[in-house]
């Protein structure tokens, strides 16, 4: 059988078993979906959380599914905490095979209203401890020999503007071009790097500073906004983690996937009462 017509894929190519991976931020919202969703589907899993006890629960649900997991408690603003965190992956779980750059984060503020010390926060932890954890993980799996995929966590925010959100925005976008460029320098190795942009998905920590969006009014605005006609949940980020980790994404590197239900694609066409479509209405 050529090339030409080889069709062997199988329902196998997307579980990952006898795989490692690493979750940054993986105690609670997308990453939490991620890290207990690379468990289902066969990896083991170390955890990099600055949370201990919101990482200790998520390691206890991934060891009930059979599956070994790894806390290490970490502010990833600590670069060299990171690196060793990789390191004691490598250690404790035996190889690396897949990360997931998931940790960040932000609030609200006005370009003309932050701090230096905001500025660099945000930077330190969305964008940093991306290129942190990216390396350490690279050199472990060039030395594995095995290949590896990386996928990092950016935002839709990376791919349109984003008012009040202007640092965390230019972070995102940053973690994108860093995707593609990362892609390249690591095929030659058999590692594939690339991303998930999510939009709105509603988690406990939002739900905390931000109520009115898992309001029932929040929800009626989301339907007319929203294409699919509904936020997105952790479901629907770590399906997409898992793809890009499995052999399913084999043939993958350098892209960025949209799981936002429609709403870089609507790009202010919205529905109408009627359900009709309208633009910027």
């Amino acid at each position: 059988m050529t090339d030409l017509n080889r069709t062997t894929l199988s329902r196998s190519a997307i579980l990952l078993t006898g795989k490692v991976a690493v979750v940054t931020g993986g105690g609670a919202g997308i990453g939490r979906g991620i890290a207990i969703a690379m468990a289902e589907f066969g990896a083991d899993v170390a955890i990099i959380d600055i949370d201990g006890a919101a990482a200790a629960e998520i390691a206890t649900l991934i060891r009930g599914k059979g599956q070994r997991a790894h806390v290490i408690v970490v502010d990833v603003t600590d670069r060299d905490a990171v690196r060793a965190s990789i390191a004691s992956t490598v250690e404790t779980l035996g190889r690396l095979d897949i990360l997931v750059n998931n940790v960040g984060g932000t609030r609200p503020i006005k370009l003309i209203d932050i701090t230096d010390r905001q500025a660099d926060r945000q930077i330190d932890l969305n964008l940093k401890s991306l290129v942190a954890a990216t390396q350490a993980a690279a050199r472990a799996m060039i030395d594995g020999g095995e290949g590896g995929s990386v996928i990092n966590i950016a935002s839709i925010e990376s791919l349109r503007a984003a008012p009040s959100y202007s640092v965390y925005a230019a972070c995102k976008a940053g973690m994108v071009s860093f995707t593609r460029t990362v892609a390249l320098e690591l095929a030659e190795h058999g590692i594939r790097v690339n991303a998930i942009a999510p939009d709105l998905v509603p988690t406990a920590h939002m739900a905390t500073f931000a109520p009115g969006l898992v309001s029932d009014e929040g929800k009626a605005v989301q339907s007319r906004y929203i294409p699919l006609r509904r936020a997105g949940n952790l479901d629907d980020c770590a399906g997409a983690a898992v793809f890009l980790a499995s052999a399913m994404a084999d043939y993958i590197t350098g892209v960025t996937i949209s799981v936002d239900g429609g709403t870089w694609a609507s790009s202010g066409w919205t529905r109408d009462d009627d359900g009709g479509w309208k633009l910027f209405g």
